[in-house]
């Protein structure tokens, strides 16, 4: 593994070979490779402002401000506070008719180890893909719309979600974002991710005294215990590529009292949303099994659903012709694979595409860690972002510009529909 992953003491001046071949509109990447190069230092300070200001779900008013007041010197048309508190849209519209590109700029940290997911990262990228199209539709009078779409609360809080059932998508006809994740080397990844489903547990139990009648009592800590635990023993027996992880919650617990009130929050994974379904249902046995065990009720809530990423293949090998002439490799077994994010739900809906990108991390420092949180915030890790950022507007440019590639997006987009189990 370690002399696979790009480590922080690696040369990043060694890339990979590149293929021969032309990319489509070359010209079209110049501007593109031109604009996001000379914007580099300002984009840099952006990142490294919203990483030292890091804000949880719901809570990024101070991303907001500083990503509206960007993209306003930079002259797009910015909405504040759009459809929700701290989102945001930034548009351009060049010339009459045209197609309409979507790109998404998260925002949100993590409790207590800030950007270790490196929404930083994802942030401005969002930014450079819509300002690389600004200039190219501008220098080379084509006609179209960006869409820059701030989305808060992906850790969680299926901001995206909310958002398109608001309409923020409607007018897309594609969407674009990336993320960043271990990996090989200037590799971008064209790797999924799991589905997803948060379910609350709520046990009712009966107080006692824990020491003079414990037997009067019904102790849903217990239930609890006892639920993760048949949990634990069920993981023998789900796919390695499943997930299945939870915590514990509970107030005015005192180790004299027998527990009367218990709260666990899960989170259930799986490759496909119908795979995940069908664990969930084997894990929702083990809690009311719990609860049979110890005689307390039990309340199961199925919360938000997050479907896995439907990569469209159009755009995504699009996306791969040109990183392989121009910047690096491809992979598919890398990114975010086994994680999961609520731009699945995204992919389900319309054509997108959302590859990750590998950065350089310190053993054991892969996401939602503070190795990673340092990771976000170096100079290497920020010139991987511009390079898949470049890529990503190459591929946007090219739905603006070809027809019949837009056509062959759409009509993989529906192929997609019927293969979804």
């Amino acid at each position: 593994m370690s002399d696979v992953v790009w480590r922080p003491e690696d040369d990043s001046k060694i890339r990979p070979p590149l293929q021969e071949g032309q990319v489509y509109r070359p010209d079209i990447l110049n501007v593109i490779e031109t604009t996001l190069d000379g914007l580099s230092g300002e984009l840099r300070a952006l990142s490294l402002d919203i990483h030292d200001h890091p804000e949880l779900k719901f809570e990024e008013k101070y991303a907001h401000d500083a990503y509206t007041a960007f993209m306003e010197k930079h002259d797009f048309t910015v909405t504040k506070n759009y459809l929700l508190e701290t989102a945001w849209v930034a548009t351009y519209t060049h010339g009459q008719g045209g197609r309409v590109l979507g790109v998404n700029s998260e925002m949100d940290a993590l409790p207590g180890i800030g950007h270790a997911c490196g929404h930083n990262l994802i942030g401005i990228s969002g930014v450079a893909v819509a300002l690389a199209a600004k200039a190219a539709m501008e220098r080379l009078n084509i006609d179209g719309k960006v869409v820059l779409l701030g989305t808060p609360a992906e850790e969680g809080g299926f901001g995206k979600v909310i958002l398109y059932e608001k309409g923020a998508y409607d007018e897309m006809d594609v969407c674009l974002m990336c993320h960043p994740a271990p990996g090989p080397r200037h590799s971008i990844s064209l790797s999924g991710c799991l589905a997803i489903s948060r379910v609350t547990v709520e046990y009712h139990g009966h107080t006692a005294h824990a020491g003079l009648s414990p037997w009067e009592g019904q102790n849903a800590l217990d239930a609890a215990v006892l639920a993760y635990n048949n949990v634990s023993l069920l993981r023998q027996q789900i796919k390695p590529t499943h997930r299945v992880h939870g915590i514990f919650e509970g107030k005015d617990w005192a180790p004299n009292i027998i527990p009367d009130h218990a709260i666990m929050q899960w989170l259930v994974r799986a490759p496909t949303t119908s795979e995940m379904e069908d664990t969930r249902k084997r894990v929702i046995s083990c809690f009311e099994a719990a609860a049979l065990a110890t005689g307390c009720k039990v309340q199961v809530t199925i919360g938000s659903v997050g479907n896995e990423i439907r990569q469209n293949k159009a755009l995504g090998d699009e996306l791969a012709d040109v990183v392989l002439k121009r910047y690096g490799a491809i992979d598919y077994d890398w990114g975010i694979k086994s994680a999961s994010t609520d731009f699945g739900n995204v992919t389900y809906l319309m054509p997108g595409l959302h590859p990750g990108f590998s950065i350089p991390t310190i053993p054991d420092g892969g996401n939602h860690t503070t190795g990673f949180t340092e990771a976000a915030r170096s100079e290497v890790s920020h010139d991987a972002c511009l390079v898949v950022s470049k890529a990503l507007a190459a591929v946007g440019m090219r739905v603006l510009t070809d027809e019949a590639f837009l056509q062959k997006v759409k009509d993989t987009f529906e192929e997609d529909k019927k293969l979804r189990v």
